[in-house]
């Protein structure tokens, strides 16, 4: 068994940051890409970020230049550094990856999900 655990959600006013971390726990051989994902009230999840192993990035267009997605692949932890936030970025926000493990590959492993809230 595996699984993500994320931490770092909360309030901020506009214009402040937050780190998130995503830990994956378990007997884990290696995780090929991460990413985070978002879900706002009313809306569809969305990719926010993603990285591969390599430590390849990509971003949704509403984030560039605000957030930075990065990982450590010996602590099998991918973060998510946001800046600049605004209440538009308010939602959910939950860690995925793709993990191979000791019991064999989980492509889909998800998060709780931390909510991260942006008002003043």
């Amino acid at each position: 068994q595996v699984q993500l655990v994320e931490s770092g959600g909360g309030l901020v006013q506009p214009g402040g940051s937050l780190r998130l971390s995503c830990a994956a726990a378990g007997s884990i051989f290696w995780i090929n890409a991460m990413g985070w994902y978002r879900q706002a009230p009313g809306k569809q999840r969305e990719l926010v970020a993603g990285i591969t192993r390599g430590g390849s990035t990509n971003y949704t267009d509403p984030v560039k230049g605000r957030f930075t997605i990065s990982r450590d692949n010996a602590k099998n932890t991918v973060y998510l550094q946001m800046n600049n936030l605004t209440p538009e970025d308010t939602a959910v926000y939950l860690c995925n990856a793709d993990i191979q493990a000791k019991q064999g590959r989980y492509p889909e492993v998800w998060g709780q999900g931390t909510r991260v809230t942006v008002s003043s």
